[in-house]
């Protein structure tokens, strides 16, 4: 694929890598260097060129490679780059890879779901005139170098006919682990899944200095026991001192004669949530008798006193001849 650019000073190695900053790589000692905004808006043309040959050879509505997706993503993308011819002295691009990790949730073996984080092929691309060359043997080798994988740990996302022929012919890639997204993965990708994880640097520097000097420990507090269940009341019928208290009647009610004090144990009641405690026997009824013999021996109030004493009528002796008066003189009256 070529550029109206100079492809070769642009990209100087035969494989060139892209991150999410698409940052120029590094010139060449005694080549001319334009304006870095003019190189990175070159490299960006190759990104979206790129996307668009491979959208239309996957028979894509869309590209799923552009460098506005690499820079919103972090994604490598792999550029591999024509040597041996140097059409109209530009130089000429083979095709890219891009690869990206991903969190997913796959099945294996057993359909039990696995929440993971491999590397994934999001796009792979060789142009159709150079296929069938070993391009994309040498690009996809050297992505694998590079990232330090293995191709049974890869997770590939929508990969077409003729990428599932070329991982099976060149990486023996064939029985696959059915899933329910767009992800492929291969048998063995669980192998590594479950290795026990090594401890890091940080963990081990602590774990020797607490050997060598061990820091001193916190008191320990010492916590009451615990009572037994039996021990426990429940709300309802736990004692409750208000009920206890006897509320003293007012006078003259409070001259009655007592009565004997009530044992001191309460009886019993239930233990059950819900039923409320029972409430202590309440004082006598008084007698009218009694009630009236209080009333007459009760002093008469001040007040009293002085209506009668300002009463003409009022007096003792009026008193006692009109109370010694038969009934039926006072009825005439």
């Amino acid at each position: 694929m070529e550029f109206p650019f100079d492809v070769d000073v642009l990209l100087p190695e035969r494989i060139t890598v892209l991150d999410q900053h698409l940052r120029p790589p590094a010139r060449r000692p005694g080549t001319t260097t334009p304006a870095r905004v003019d190189l990175q808006q070159q490299i960006m043309t190759i990104v979206d060129e790129l996307g668009k040959a491979s959208a239309k050879a996957q028979h894509l509505p869309a590209p799923i490679t552009s460098a506005s997706r690499m820079q919103s993503n972090r994604h490598v993308m792999y550029v591999l780059k024509d040597t041996s011819a140097r059409p109209a002295g530009k130089g000429a691009i083979i095709g890219f890879l891009k690869v990206g990790y991903k969190k997913l949730f796959v099945l294996d073996d057993r359909e039990a779901h696995n929440e993971v984080e491999p590397l994934c092929i999001l796009d792979f691309y060789i142009h159709e005139s150079l296929q069938r060359h070993g391009h994309g043997q040498e690009l996809f080798q050297y992505m694998l170098q590079k990232e330090r994988v293995e191709p049974h740990q890869l997770a590939i996302d929508r990969p077409s006919q003729k990428l599932l022929k070329f991982l099976n012919k060149h990486y023996n890639l064939e029985t696959t682990v059915p899933q329910v997204n767009n992800f492929v993965i291969f048998e063995g990708f669980f192998a590594h899944q479950h290795r026990p994880p090594a401890p890091s640097l940080r963990a081990t520097r602590h774990s020797r200095a607490a050997v060598i000097d061990p820091a001193p420990s916190a008191p320990v507090r010492k916590l009451p026991p615990k009572r037994a269940e039996g021990d426990i009341k429940p709300y309802s019928s736990s004692d409750r001192e208000f009920l206890k208290v006897a509320m003293e009647p007012p006078w003259p009610l409070n001259r009655a004669p007592r009565r004997a004090t009530p044992p001191v144990h309460p009886p019993p009641r239930s233990s059950s949530l819900g039923n409320s405690p029972e409430r202590g026997p309440l004082r006598p009824f008084v007698p009218e008798q009694e009630l009236l013999r209080s009333l007459r021996l009760c002093p008469p109030h001040s007040t009293a006193r002085l209506l009668l004493a300002t009463d003409p009528g009022g007096s003792p002796t009026q008193r006692r001849r009109t109370s010694s008066l038969p009934r039926s003189d006072e009825s005439r009256c």
